[in-house]
């Protein structure tokens, strides 16, 4: 597997490119490092090949949030909401980008995420259409008004298919936004079903920071094999 680095719009990009032509191409956004530890678990896993494009150097409370959202605690970071305009740059410039350095070219194209990553993998299903797969791992649906958002809003594009994951232990905590995470990723999952989404929904042992790269490689590889 090749590792290509190159940066766009300050976002610093490594694609991880399959061994073959025509493979798919996966785009998952990390709030640090350049996907190494993934990559490895997905060959770990035996995963199907794919080309892993991961994004790093993203203003994370930023670039991942819709909308404006107070801290979390008294030194934490808020949300300021650029969610949309960096969904913009990832659609029209880094995918475009990263398909012309894979060899063939991709039958589709999905995305992946981690946290705020999940919650905007989400997102971009109801504001774009480029993305055919997509998972969600621990993702931040505790976000205000976002499971409001999704019952209320329409898909731009279903996805093919759709998985989404939670440790069992991140709804524990006194937190009175971040215990609503599984009530919240419960009422979203059964919405999907409703609306006739395929989708595959996992619950992992452990709180959010438990075995990140490997939940991550798991969802992947389950977009991977639909």
């Amino acid at each position: 597997m090749e590792k290509i680095r190159f940066q766009i719009c300050e976002k610093e990009l490594t694609l991880y490119t399959a061994r073959g032509e025509n493979w798919p191409l996966i785009a998952f956004n990390t709030v640090m490092g350049d996907g190494e530890e993934l990559a490895q678990a997905l060959r770990a896993m035996d995963a199907p090949d794919c080309n892993l494009l991961v994004v790093g150097k993203l203003q994370w409370y930023h670039d991942m949030t819709q909308w404006s959202c107070p801290p979390l605690s008294k030194r934490g970071p808020a949300a300021t909401g650029g969610a949309d305009a960096y969904l913009e740059t990832l659609a029209s410039e880094i995918v475009p980008a990263a398909r012309e350095k894979i060899r063939g070219s991709a039958p589709y194209v999905g995305i992946a995420g981690y946290s705020l990553a999940g919650l905007f993998a989400l997102y971009a299903m109801y504001r774009c259409d480029c993305f055919a797969w997509v998972a969600s791992m621990s993702g931040s649906l505790w976000f205000p008004k976002f499971r409001e958002y999704v019952l209320r809003h329409e898909l731009m594009r279903q996805p093919e298919m759709l998985y989404m994951s939670l440790g069992d232990a991140e709804a524990k905590t006194k937190h009175a936004v971040l215990k609503t995470v599984q009530e919240n990723t419960e009422a979203i999952v059964r919405h999907y079903q409703e609306v006739g989404v395929d989708v595959r929904w996992e619950l992992n042992p452990g709180n959010h920071f438990r075995d990140v790269a490997m939940r991550s490689a798991k969802g992947i590889k389950a977009i991977l094999e639909a």
